[in-house]
């Protein structure tokens, strides 16, 4: 019995690390059916340029990191960096204090949501009344109050980072058990300090991890959006290669934020694993 559960666990831990032969064959095959249907679109499609196939979209993507830009280095001085890292800098520049202080304020709101009535009393009407504004609205604000910069930017990644993880943060700390707040309480833990973080923090984790996850991948393309009003960054040479028809372009600086995302995703799942070991 206990070998039958082991072998399940090592075939789950596959699984989980994306180590199952099986479905890495289904994903490669599922890529070469993708890339056969663009070819075979691209071929289709008149113009050319309208729709640029995968070897062309390739070289344009293997152009960004032949291409090289000067750049003033705080101790290198001037430094030529490939066109591609330059970009995916800039966008770098606002993503990250975006997402990071975005997911920061999201998780503090929502537990403290999720753990005061009284908090969530005061909270929820202006929650939702301005949940119903999506991030790209927020646009005009930024360039009023910080300019076409990284900092209006990075503005509008905060707040698309903030909500997702607001929900999911309320979310787990609402529904942590009855049961265990009472098992708690019998056992003489009395303390709320105590309580958020030996019981509820660990067992709403799950919720939270997911959701700063989530907000991962879907500030990627609030970034794009956010560029739009002129802030330096890989959304931007997105819309600018498209303004000027070289839609090869566009597509290749869309797989360098694919490739990023795969990135961070992959690290961040191998986090998450570790944070919930205990489960």
């Amino acid at each position: 019995m206990s070998v039958d559960i082991d072998l399940e666990a090592d075939g789950r831990t596959a699984r989980l690390a994306g180590g199952d032969p099986i479905r890495l064959v289904r994903g490669t095959v599922g890529i070469a059916a993708f890339l056969t249907l663009w070819w075979l679109a691209a071929r289709a499609t008149t113009p050319s340029y309208l729709l640029p196939g995968p070897v062309a979209s390739a070289g344009a993507f293997v152009d960004l990191f032949v291409r090289r830009t000067a750049v003033d280095l705080p101790v290198a001085g001037t430094t030529a960096v490939p066109v591609g890292l330059y970009k995916l800098g800039q966008s770098l520049f606002h993503y990250v204090p975006g997402l990071v202080v975005g997911n920061a304020a999201g998780i503090a709101v929502g537990v403290a949501m999720g753990w005061s009535t009284r908090v969530d009393d005061y909270l929820r009407p202006v929650v939702r009344l301005l949940r119903l504004a999506p991030p790209l609205a927020w646009v005009v604000f930024a360039i009023l109050w910080f300019g076409i910069h990284h900092t209006g930017a990075a503005f509008i990644v905060f707040i698309g980072a903030f909500w997702i993880t607001l929900y999911g943060a309320y979310s787990g700390v609402e529904g942590v058990p009855r049961e265990y707040l009472e098992v708690a309480s019998v056992l003489g833990v009395d303390s709320d300090r105590t309580l958020l973080r030996n019981l509820v923090l660990p067992t709403a984790a799950p919720s939270i991890l997911t959701a700063v996850r989530t907000s991962i991948g879907r500030c990627w393309m609030i970034v794009v959006g956010a560029e739009l009003f002129g802030a330096p960054g890989v959304g931007y040479e997105i819309i600018n290669a498209s303004n000027n028809l070289a839609l090869d372009t566009s597509i290749a600086y869309m797989f360098l934020i694919s490739i990023v995302y795969v990135g961070m995703d992959v690290a961040f799942r191998a986090v998450e694993r570790r944070v919930l070991a205990w489960q």
